[in-house]
């Protein structure tokens, strides 16, 4: 992992999560740019790491780096970057990239067509680029998982909203998304 990379992800996840938007995430040299995702913290009851580590959430206790993945509603895959400093449940859960790198492996993957469904969404991204369980606890920039700063840093609109598919503290404003992007899961979502 990049120097740079590596004090991003060390930082506080509400700082992390609109910053991660443009960056590069790559899984064997497919992917693109992060247009969506959310954060969740150690004191937020809709993550997993409330109530503290325990079972499959211990990775988000982990160092900074590593991904938490994670089996949805036992269908789908999600994928997670943990962030801030080790011993603290904290990670950014990947929700939309744009595909730019590997597009056709995607639409092998995913069955799929239509690019703009290709990773919209933290189950169809977790296809997309082939992330499973095996991946839970892998580190970012050693091996197959690279993660790159934006091509132009500072050109990016950031847009807030509510959380998307949770119950708990739904109020939230903690997801972040490109404005404009046609590769976020709900543009609409307020």
């Amino acid at each position: 992992m990049t120097a740079t990379a590596q004090a991003l992800l060390a930082g506080e996840v509400l700082d992390v999560a609109p910053a991660l938007l443009g960056w590069t995430l790559t899984v064997d040299g497919v992917g693109g740019p992060l247009v969506e995702v959310e954060a969740y913290r150690e004191d937020d009851p809709a993550s997993h790491s409330f109530g503290g580590p325990r079972g499959r959430n211990r990775v988000m206790f982990g160092p900074p780096g590593r991904l938490y993945v994670y089996r949805a509603y036992g269908v789908h895959w999600c994928a997670n970057l943990v962030t801030g400093p080790e011993g603290h449940g904290a990670a950014v859960l990947l929700r939309a990239l744009e595909p730019r790198h590997g597009i056709e492996q995607m639409r092998r993957r995913r069955g799929q067509a239509d690019d703009r469904l290709l990773c919209s969404g933290p189950g169809r991204l977790a296809q997309a680029l082939g992330l499973t369980g095996g991946d839970d606890g892998a580190p970012i920039g050693s091996g197959r998982i690279a993660l790159h700063p934006p091509e132009r840093a500072g050109c990016i609109e950031v847009r807030t909203t509510r959380r998307i598919g949770i119950t708990k503290a739904a109020d939230r404003r903690w997801r972040y998304l490109v404005a404009g992007s046609r590769f976020v899961s709900r543009p609409g979502f307020r």
